[in-house]
């Protein structure tokens, strides 16, 4: 991030204050909704454990983190650029986890006081003068962001408080000599696995399919199966050109026409004057006359055969022919109406004998009438068996394939059987997962290195690409195994920034499951 910040020529220092504020903004929220039952109205962005944040507070919060990405960013946040950061989302989150956090360090008896809140902003170079704090500068940034020294200081001491919290759980957390032990070893050691597995292709012939499975498949997947919603139409198209060549205007009404589509008589000089282009636009207003009396008429002679729903009537008044399709799907459109999307979707919404239209498209006119619908369904059994037994085959066939392996495995750690292995051969920790002859899987790989002589094998099998693999440890090479207790500490210190922070995403997970937390559905929608 402060290599995108120092892309742009913005003034660091303002960002750094714009950071606090924003930071203490997110804590300045509890003065206002922190007191529980005090906050009214229906309108709310989210409930904690029945304390309500304002949609206020939310828009608030939600428009000073879209500023602070436009200054760390130094453009405009575009639609696409905030879905994809998920400024909403962290906007209202971090108003959750906050009231969650205060809460909870309340229970554990955590205080902030007043000497440490001044002790804290007194620290903040933006608020010193000759690298002392000055009070006139305190305040008079602060009156640029339109806050009081009380309620920045409020913010603050909300914002110790959730830090203070967060340093007393990651207190908590602690590396194990085991983790350390598993460490250095994914480090050093490398490990050649023994291996047995099983893809659907291999036990595919053993799989017997029977009506009932066939049955029972289908029930739970009839719409994999179900055959698409169709129609078959007769439809008739009146050309506007008929009634354009009938039609006439007036050199007013042309020159209307100009004015109010004045864009389409550009020239390289810019907009033509209407003189140049009279008989031009005497044309275009001709013909737009021409389709607009074509429509009224089309609507005027289906409106006289709508309850009849009598299309070669209405289509013989209007002097055109009728002509009907097969039965279509809304994706397998006849050739002829193939890119009339608006005549195919008028079809589908059309009920069975019912007239519609007038349909303007650029072809021209339509009248159409449904003569045939059918709606989706799923074919008798009979008719999709083949289908059907390839899909339970190729379930079943994953299922037996996995069970395969599982019983592998079994005989692999109790030593029995006649189960006929492969081998990897020494390969050293990879963090991609990818494991000579066996493909990419990180789980297994992390199993790899956690294996013994004495635990040699897992307690489950592993997926890696279509097939399920059974895996017993070969051989582990160490290496550099005296160097462990050199590089103990060190790789503690390694270790440790991952425990802490796991330590914190599992308080996070405990506090929120323990809570009850509504947010509005409308502040995540796109």
């Amino acid at each position: 991030m402060l290599g995108i910040m120092r892309k742009y020529k913005q003034s660091v220092l303002i960002k750094i204050v714009f950071c606090i504020i924003v930071l203490s903004f997110v804590g300045t929220i509890f003065l206002v909704w922190g007191r529980g039952d005090e906050t009214t109205g229906g309108d709310f962005a989210a409930k904690v454990n029945g304390t309500k944040i304002s949609m206020d507070d939310y828009l608030k919060n939600y428009d000073r983190m879209k500023s602070l990405y436009q200054q760390i960013y130094g453009q405009a946040m575009t639609p696409d650029l905030e879905k994809q950061l998920g400024i909403r989302k962290m906007a209202i989150n971090s108003l959750i986890d906050n009231a969650l956090i205060v809460k909870e360090a309340k229970r554990m008896g955590i205080a902030v006081n007043k000497d440490e809140i001044a002790n804290e902003i007194a620290k903040v170079p933006a608020f010193q003068k000759d690298g002392v704090f000055n009070f006139d500068q305190y305040t008079q940034m602060l009156k640029a962001y339109r806050m009081t020294p009380a309620n920045f200081e409020e913010g603050q001491e909300q914002e110790m408080l959730v830090k203070k919290a967060r340093e007393k759980v990651k207190e908590r957390a602690t590396v194990s000599d085991q983790d350390l032990q598993q460490a250095f070893n994914k480090q050093n050691d490398k490990v050649d696995l023994s291996f047995i597995s099983f893809s659907p292709s291999d036990v595919k012939n053993e799989v017997k399919v029977t009506d009932q499975d066939l049955t029972t498949y289908l029930q739970g997947h009839e719409k994999e199966f179900q055959t698409p919603e169709k129609v078959s139409i007769a439809y008739a198209l009146v050309s506007p050109s008929r009634f354009s060549s009938k039609a006439t205007v007036t050199d007013e009404e042309a020159e209307t026409y100009y004015r109010k589509n004045i864009d389409r008589y550009q020239g390289k000089g810019g907009i033509l004057p209407f003189a140049e282009v009279k008989d031009r636009a005497k044309a275009d207003a001709i013909k737009q006359k021409g389709t607009r009396e074509a429509y009224e008429t089309v609507a005027d002679t289906i409106n006289k055969n709508l309850k009849g729903g009598d299309i070669k009537a209405a289509a013989a008044s209007l002097g055109v022919k009728v002509d009907e399709t097969p039965l279509f799907t809304a994706k397998t459109a006849p050739a002829p109406l193939a890119d009339e999307g608006e005549v195919i979707k008028r079809a589908f919404l059309l009920k069975q004998g019912e007239l519609g239209g007038p349909i303007e498209t650029a072809k021209g006119i339509y009248i159409i009438k449904v003569m045939e619908k059918k709606p989706a369904a799923v074919p008798p059994l009979a008719e999709i068996k083949g289908q059907l037994t390839q899909k339970v085959t190729e379930e079943k066939a994953r299922e037996l394939a996995k069970k395969k392996a599982e019983e592998a495995l079994a005989q692999l750690a109790k030593g029995t059987g006649t189960v006929k292995t492969q081998e990897t051969g020494a390969f050293a920790y990879a963090a991609n997962g990818v494991i000579p002859r066996i493909g990419t899987s990180p789980d297994l790989m992390e199993a790899a290195f956690n294996l013994t002589a004495a635990a040699p094998t897992p307690k489950n099998t592993f997926k890696a690409g279509d097939r399920w693999y059974a895996v017993k440890l070969k051989q582990r090479i160490e290496l550099n195994r005296a160097d462990f207790q050199k590089n103990k500490e060190q790789i503690r210190q390694t270790l440790l920034p991952k425990k802490q922070q796991e330590a914190l995403d599992n308080w996070m997970k405990e506090l929120k499951a323990k809570a009850k937390i509504q947010i509005n559905p409308s502040i995540l929608s796109d």
